[in-house]
């Protein structure tokens, strides 16, 4: 796989005319799969962006997107974030991600998920997929019925259940790193910190903060979601609206993707942009270096908030909880070791992260072309040579 710096990707060059063979081909996508079944509502989309490390590992997301231009444009860059995030984390996954569309409060039936789940095993393990935005534990459960390439199934049936936990506390330790790049020392104890999003991820990551002792203001689409949140963890309720312009040290975008884009970067008022939501960045390389112009240090999204695949992945081997949270872990060590390489080559945090998991991708490439007989390179001709030996 070749380094490609992501193009301008904004809403406006997805239309009636949206080049589609032409973006995949830009983005490095293998394969884009589109699901219909009317007699249970579904529209669904899976794209294999790149399964150079193995098969394409990334979660579904049920959103009510705004038409269906916008649930291509965000399964395309999500994908392609999921390679690399498996990438950076050492993981030996490619990267992929489906979205359905529809209400995840209103319209999730058995039928539907089940319809979606054959879809996915038409692939053939080309796509595992796992629980995201919009998505819980028993709609991952009746996906399995159709098909065995899925992760994130509850615990009662040998699965390693609702990853979050992990995904928030890989996000955690992420914050800590950036604190320690930041301030001298990684403790947040005092730290005022805004997060946006009150769903599974910040939940769990909220708890975290609030008992090192900072100082929490968040917000959700969702009032009861957010109001509930925050009186568990004693944080303050703000306007979605006045999120980004908080005077605070951190920020923690913990929802949708492209929030840090050309009407909210001005508003910013903290040293660093850290969370769990995906595509942080709405155009990667003109506001990644927008932030780096601004002194906002940056976590790049899909290395702090690796936890989830990280835990998922762990299913996959025989899951052990213990070893998944040890491994979130180390997104400490790979965050510090992204934001060095960043500061030393004076480029944006998110190139540096780009520039190291594309060297992984490109070094196990290589060791792939290697014959053995043992290989799904090998096909029969390998098998007949066992056989008479």
């Amino acid at each position: 796989m070749q380094s490609t710096t992501l193009e301008k990707d904004t809403q406006a060059d997805i239309s009636e005319n949206f080049p589609l063979f032409g973006k995949l081909q830009n983005h490095e996508h293998e394969q884009i799969v589109v699901c219909s079944e009317p007699s249970v509502g579904l529209k669904a989309i899976i794209a294999v962006h790149d399964t150079t490390l193995g098969p394409a590992l990334g979660g579904v997301r049920m959103w009510p997107y705004n038409n269906e231009q916008e649930a291509i444009r965000d399964v395309l860059r999500l994908s392609r974030g999921m390679t690399y995030k498996a990438a950076i984390s050492g993981l030996n996954l490619g990267g992929g991600k489906a979205v359905i569309i529809g209400d995840p409060r209103k319209e999730k039936t058995e039928g539907l998920f089940r319809a979606f789940g054959r879809y996915v095993d038409s692939l053939a393990g080309r796509y595992i997929t796992a629980e995201d935005v919009g998505m819980d534990v028993q709609n991952m459960e009746w996906i399995s019925m159709e098909t065995k390439y899925v992760t994130g199934l509850p615990k009662a049936i040998g699965g390693s259940g609702d990853p979050s936990p992990v995904t928030a506390y890989g996000v955690y330790q992420g914050i800590k790193a950036c604190a320690k790049k930041a301030y001298g020392s990684d403790s947040l104890e005092g730290k005022r910190i805004s997060m946006q999003g009150a769903g599974h991820v910040s939940s769990h990551l909220a708890k975290f903060l609030s008992k090192e002792g900072a100082e929490l203001f968040m917000c959700d689409i969702y009032e009861d979601k957010v109001n509930a949140l925050a009186e568990e963890v004693g944080a303050e309720v703000v306007d979605p609206e006045e999120i980004y312009g908080l005077d605070v040290d951190i920020f923690s975008p913990c929802a949708l993707g492209g929030v840090v884009n050309d009407d909210t970067i001005d508003q910013f008022k903290c040293d660093i942009i850290a969370g769990a939501a995906n595509n942080v960045l709405d155009e990667e390389e003109r506001h990644g270096q927008m932030l780096l112009n601004h002194d906002i240090l940056y976590a790049p999204d899909y290395v702090i908030n690796a936890g989830g695949i990280i835990n998922i992945a762990s299913e996959l081997e025989g899951y052990d909880e213990e070893r998944a949270h040890s491994q979130a872990s180390n997104i400490y060590d790979t965050i510090h070791d992204i934001l060095n390489y960043a500061e030393e080559n004076d480029m944006p945090t998110f190139a540096a992260s780009n520039i190291l998991a594309e060297k992984r991708m490109q070094e196990v490439g290589k060791i792939h072309q290697i014959y053995t007989s043992d290989s799904k390179f090998s096909g029969h001709i390998g098998e007949m040579y066992k056989n008479k030996r």
